[in-house]
């Protein structure tokens, strides 16, 4: 078997490839926003009530515990759907994204008028 026979995969992304890609690092991001705030939602009921949401005890063992529930709760509304709001960051980001990309042409017919 000759080594330069073997086929080699292009590592160099295409535009649509490196587009995807940008719109997953969005699509995560705006997910893990939403996770983080869900979970400060869930935190702040916890600390208001003197039981906890879950009716238990304050000791630091518990807090522990709760903070880490609450992270992984949060981690899984967000993840199937959530409030909406990963999905509202997503298409806010992709918009702006994309009226940066578009250059500003300024028009011959509407000449800007003198002072």
């Amino acid at each position: 078997m000759n080594v330069s026979q073997l086929p080699i995969p292009l590592l160099t992304p295409t535009a649509s490839g490196a587009a995807d890609s940008k719109q997953s690092k969005t699509a995560t991001a705006a997910k893990d926003f939403e996770a983080l705030l869900i979970g400060e939602m869930l935190k702040s009921v916890r600390e208001e009530s003197d039981e906890g949401w879950l009716g238990g005890g304050s000791d630091s063992g518990s807090e522990t515990a709760f903070g880490m529930a609450e992270n992984q709760f949060a981690k899984a509304i967000a993840g199937s759907g959530g409030l909406g709001l990963a999905k509202t960051i997503q298409r806010a980001v992709e918009r702006e994204s994309a009226d940066h990309r578009t250059p500003v042409v300024p028009s011959s017919t509407n000449p800007i008028p003198a002072l």
